[in-house]
């Protein structure tokens, strides 16, 4: 993970005499150029994949030792913490790896793409930066679905909502439909991206997020209730 997220750094440093002293920095909803910076202002978005990377890092650092943590007077319980630790970590750390390659490849797309407008005097911005974010989030969502349903009950990673936490059934249940309703909204964001622009890729984008949020938590509170009622008769029952 920190391989990879190094990479953009020392790449930009290495190459960084050799840019345009100008190069496009911001650019309006039509892709018009409409502030142009110093050339040294492209080191800050490899240093912000750094500083999320050391995050990432806490995080799984966190959950590594915790699961190494084993009091000998509590095997069961360590046994069911340790999966939980072991199980977010894997996912964080895959989380960590993918988000240092997609800003990565975010980076260098966007800088090769300044690098030729300066050059030609373009106004306007040769790449759309829209589909390249949406494209590549969508690949995210496909992956994370895939890992989803082999997280344990915690309040960090997976659907976490008041109802889904209640027992390991509800959780998994809920993040059972969660991974396919992630899976589902990558896939529409890649085929968005293939017949819309930018702005309107990520728009829907976040439609898809909000339509499957909303599923989710209805979902999670049907599970919840019948969980609660199935509680409730074997009570009556005993």
């Amino acid at each position: 993970m920190w391989g990879i997220a190094m990479v953009p750094f020392v790449v930009t440093s290495l190459i960084l005499q050799g840019l345009p002293d100008k190069l496009p920095m911001h650019y309006d909803l039509q892709g018009n150029i409409d502030r142009w910076g110093s050339k040294t202002e492209e080191l800050i978005f490899p240093i912000i994949i750094l500083l999320l990377t050391g995050f990432w890092h806490v995080m799984i650092a966190y959950y590594e030792k915790k699961a190494k943590m084993i009091p000998e007077d509590k095997a069961a319980s360590v046994n069911k913490a340790q999966a939980v630790a072991k199980s977010n970590s894997k996912l964080l750390t895959i989380v960590g790896i993918y988000m240092a390659v997609m800003f990565g490849v975010m980076h260098f797309a966007i800088l090769y793409a300044s690098c030729v407008q300066a050059n030609a005097g373009l106004s306007t911005m040769t790449l759309d930066i829209g589909k390249l974010t949406c494209t590549l989030a969508g690949i995210f969502f496909i992956i994370i679905g895939n890992f989803l349903p082999k997280t344990k009950v915690n309040s960090i990673v997976g659907v976490r909502t008041l109802w889904s936490m209640y027992n390991e059934n509800t959780w998994r249940l809920s993040n059972r439909l969660g991974a396919w309703l992630l899976i589902i909204a990558g896939l529409l964001t890649i085929l968005t991206t293939v017949v819309a622009d930018g702005n309107i890729s990520t728009i829907l984008l976040l439609v898809y997020l909000i339509a499957a949020s909303v599923v989710l938590i209805i979902y999670s509170k049907i599970v919840y209730d019948r969980e609660r009622r199935e509680e409730s008769k074997k009570d009556e029952l005993k």
